[in-house]
């Protein structure tokens, strides 16, 4: 049962405060599947304007959430002797199906439903409390990095 720590991730993923949405992988198997978490803070930015008196996350977020889990699963699963930047492609029939609060802890699920060369489709799932918050299809592809 692999995890990743915050540093991990880090090294994985190109994203950087405040955008970086992920604080730990909880497991994952390589070209499978992976989960995740993120902590739900009432100190992050968005919250100032959405909404004042009442803090939710935008769905847009959650989504973010889940590709950057994606992200990590197929970063993981490539090859080692090459670097790779990791992009998000694609979504389809995504739904948000209760609001995320502060201080909610999102449980991010992802399962490989294919996967050609660098090119990775999954079925996201996120959760809070053991309840389905968003769903939806989700594509990322794998990009070398050029050598300069």
């Amino acid at each position: 049962m692999p995890t990743l720590n915050i540093d991990e991730i880090i090294s994985c993923l190109p994203h950087r405060y405040p955008i970086l949405l992920v604080d730990r992988v909880l497991d994952f198997t390589l070209e499978k599947s992976i989960k995740a978490i993120k902590n739900v803070t009432v100190n992050e930015p968005h919250f100032t304007g959405h909404f004042p008196d009442f803090p939710v996350m935008p769905g847009v977020l959650i989504v973010e959430a889940m590709a950057q889990v994606g992200g990590i699963l197929a970063f993981q699963s490539a090859p080692k002797d090459q670097d790779f930047l990791v992009y998000f492609t694609g979504i389809d029939g995504v739904r948000f199906r209760k609001p995320v609060r502060p201080g909610d802890q999102l449980v991010l699920e992802l399962t490989c439903l294919r996967r050609r060369g660098f090119i990775w489709r999954f079925k996201g799932e996120a959760f809070v409390d053991g309840e389905l918050v968003c769903e939806g299809t989700l594509m990322a592809t794998l990009m070398p990095k050029d050598k300069e």
